[in-house]
C-alpha cells in the first residue's frame, strides 16, 4: 500500500524524529523521554478521540510494583502521609530478588529472565523518574495494600505505590507532562502501514479524517497495547470462550501493534494463550470499560470470603494468596464455569473490609439476606442453578472451618498477613482447601455479589531486545532498525499468571529506554 501514498518528503511538516503510537502510560514515557533525549519533533498517534486518551492506563488503579528498601525509602515521593501516621505504618522493603521471584513464581518459571531482570532492576529508577519528571502524585495504596490491624497500617503483598485518583491521575500527570515537553498528539488518528526502507523504519501510514497521510520518521514506538477488545482474535488466540469476556479498559486495543510489526517481519513472542483476567462485575458494560468508574468494577474481596458458580460449588481456593498474586487470574476461573459467572459470599463480620470503592452501594448491586436459605433463594433469581447444592458447600466449608479453629485455638485472623486459616485439619477437610482467612460464612446478614470475567491484557506479543526495547526481526534474531515496543505489547514477560502493579512499571521502564533509543537516529546525529 504504502507504493500508492505519495512521499511526504517535501512537506517538512509531516517529518518527525520519532513517532510514538498509543497515548497510555507506556507511550507517554516513550514520548516524553524521546524528546528529553534530544528529540525535535515528536508525535504521538492514536485512533481514539481525545476524550478516550490513555489507553488501558486510563482503568487501571495506578498501582506501580518497584524495588524499594521499605518505608523511608519511598516516603520522599508519596504526598498522602501526615507525619503523625508515619510511625504508625509497617512496611517490609521488597528486594529485587522477592520481584524476580513474584514474577518467575507466578508464570512457572516461563518469563524471559533477561526482560524479568531489566524490568525489576529498571523499577525503582523508573518510578523516581516518574516522581520528578511527570510530577506522578504517587501515593501509598493504604485502601488497596494494607489493612488496620492493631491501630497500624500493615502493607502487605509486596506492592505499596499507587497514584491519586488512580488511572485517571497517571494519565492526566502524563498528559500535562507531554504538553509541557512540546509533544504534538493527534487523536482519531490510525496507524495503517509502517513504512520501510533498506531495511530500516522510515515512518508510518496514518489514516485521519479518512485520508492516508505518510509521517516520516527514522523510529516509531509501538505502545497501542495488545488484543483484548477484539473479540475474533481473542477466540483465535485464548478460546472461543473468550468471546464472552468483558473488556475492563480501552475498547481500542485490537491487535493493531501485532499486525504493524509482524508486516515488516516482527516476531511474535511470549503466551498468546494467556492474558491479565479479573473478577469483574457481572452488570458492567461488555466492550469496553466505563470512563467514570474505570477500574471500580473490580472486584477483588474474594480473600475474605469464597466464590461459587451457578451449580452453588466452590472452584478456587479464595486464599492461596494475597489479592495481587491471584486476582490476574481468577478472571479465568470464572470464565470456566457455567455460564462465566460466579458469586462472592461473606458474613457481616468481614463486610467492614471490604474496599468502598468496589463494593459500595452506588457501585455494585449487592444481594442481602437474613439467613443463608434466603440468600439462596434470593440468587436463583440472579442465575443459581442449585440452592441445595449451594447449601450443602457453605456447611461442609463452614465445618472445615470450625475444625481447624478447634484444633488450632491460637490462629488468628490476620489480612494483612498469610494467616494460615484454613479449612484443611487433622480431622476435616475439604477437597478444594481455602488456604488463608478462612472464616466461617454464620454471621447474619449474609452478602453476595455476582462477578464475570474481566480481561484487561493480553500476555503474548512482540519480541523486543531488552536493553533497546528494539523489536526483533523473525527472521534475523536483531532489532528492527527504527521499531520499538513498551507496555502491553511487549511479550514474554508475564506468563500465566501476572504480579499486580508491574504493567505500568513495565510500560515505564521499557518506555524510557525505547525513547532513549528513538533519539539516537534522529537526523543529524
Amino acid at each position: 500500500m504504502s507504493s500508492d501514498i505519495p512521499t511526504a518528503s517535501p512537506n517538512p511538516t509531516l517529518d518527525f524524529d520519532c513517532i510514538v503510537i498509543g497515548s497510555g502510560n507506556a507511550g507517554s514515557c516513550a514520548a516524553i523521554s524521546a524528546r528529553d533525549a534530544g528529540c525535535q519533533r515528536v508525535l504521538m498517534v492514536d485512533k481514539c478521540p481525545a476524550e478516550w486518551v490513555g489507553g488501558n492506563g486510563y482503568f487501571t488503579a495506578g498501582a506501580h510494583r518497584t524495588v524499594h528498601d521499605g518505608l523511608h525509602d519511598l516516603l520522599p515521593i508519596v504526598h498522602n502521609v501526615p507525619q503523625d501516621l508515619v510511625d504508625k505504618i509497617d512496611m517490609e522493603p521488597y528486594t529485587a530478588e522477592q520481584f524476580t521471584g513474584d514474577i518467575m513464581r507466578l508464570g512457572e518459571d516461563k518469563p524471559d529472565p533477561v526482560l524479568v531482570k531489566t524490568l525489576v532492576d529498571g523499577s525503582r529508577d523508573a518510578v523516581q523518574w516518574l516522581a520528578d519528571r511527570v510530577k506522578m502524585p504517587f501515593t501509598f495504596s493504604f485502601n488497596r495494600q494494607a489493612y488496620l490491624v492493631d491501630g497500624r497500617q500493615k502493607f502487605w503483598g509486596g506492592m505499596v505505590l499507587s497514584v491519586q485518583d488512580g488511572g485517571k491521575g497517571v494519565i492526566a500527570a502524563h498528559q500535562k507532562a507531554l504538553k509541557d515537553a512540546g509533544v504534538e498528539v493527534w487523536f482519531e488518528t490510525a496507524a495503517e502501514e509502517l513504512v520501510l526502507e533498506d531495511g530500516a523504519i522510515a515512518g508510518v501510514i496514518v489514516r485521519s479524517n479518512d485520508k492516508l497521510l505518510r509521517l516520516n520518521s527514522p523510529s516509531v514506538i509501538l505502545a497501542c497495547g495488545g488484543y483484548e477488545a477484539n473479540r475474533n482474535l481473542r477466540a483465535k488466540h485464548l478460546g472461543p470462550e473468550w468471546e464472552r469476556a468483558k473488556v475492563r479498559g480501552t475498547p481500542y486495543n485490537t491487535g493493531d501493534g501485532l499486525t504493524l510489526a509482524t508486516s515488516v517481519g516482527g516476531k511474535l513472542f511470549g503466551d498468546f494463550q494467556g492474558c491479565h483476567s479479573t473478577c469483574w462485575d457481572a452488570n458492567a458494560p461488555d466492550d469496553t470499560g466505563d470512563r467514570l468508574l474505570s477500574n471500580q468494577f473490580t472486584k477483588s474481596g474474594y480473600p475474605l470470603g469464597i466464590m461459587v458458580n451457578s451449580q452453588g460449588l466452590r472452584f478456587v481456593d479464595e486464599g492461596a494468596d494475597f489479592r495481587n498474586y491471584t486476582y490476574a487470574k481468577y478472571g479465568k476461573e470464572i470464565l470456566k464455569q457455567p455460564g462465566g459467572v460466579a458469586w462472592q459470599i461473606w458474613d457481616s463480620r468481614v463486610k467492614g473490609l471490604l474496599r468502598e470503592e468496589e463494593y459500595g452501594d452506588d457501585v455494585v448491586r449487592k444481594i442481602w439476606a437474613d439467613n443463608l436459605p434466603e440468600l439462596a433463594v434470593k440468587l436463583v433469581e440472579d442465575g443459581l442453578e442449585n440452592t441445595e447444592a449451594l447449601l450443602q458447600t457453605i456447611e461442609a466449608y463452614n465445618a472445615a472451618v470450625r475444625a481447624f479453629e478447634a484444633e488450632h485455638p491460637e490462629m488468628k485472623f490476620d489480612p494483612a498477613v498469610k494467616d494460615g486459616l484454613s479449612t484443611q485439619s487433622s480431622s476435616t477437610s475439604l477437597p478444594l482447601p481455602k488456604s488463608n482467612w478462612a472464616l466461617p460464612i454464620d454471621k447474619a446478614p449474609f452478602l453476595a455479589v455476582k462477578v464475570t470475567c474481566g480481561i484487561t491484557f493480553t500476555f503474548g506479543g512482540l519480541a523486543i531486545d531488552p536493553e533497546t526495547a528494539g523489536v526483533l526481526s523473525e527472521t534475523t534474531g536483531r532489532p528492527i532498525k527504527g521499531l520499538f515496543c513498551t507496555g502491553e505489547l511487549v511479550g514474554g514477560l508475564f506468563y500465566n499468571n501476572y504480579p499486580g502493579g508491574s504493567g505500568l512499571t513495565g510500560g515505564a521502564v521499557f518506555g524510557r529506554k525505547a525513547g532513549r533509543e528513538a533519539a539516537k537516529l534522529r537526523k543529524g546525529v
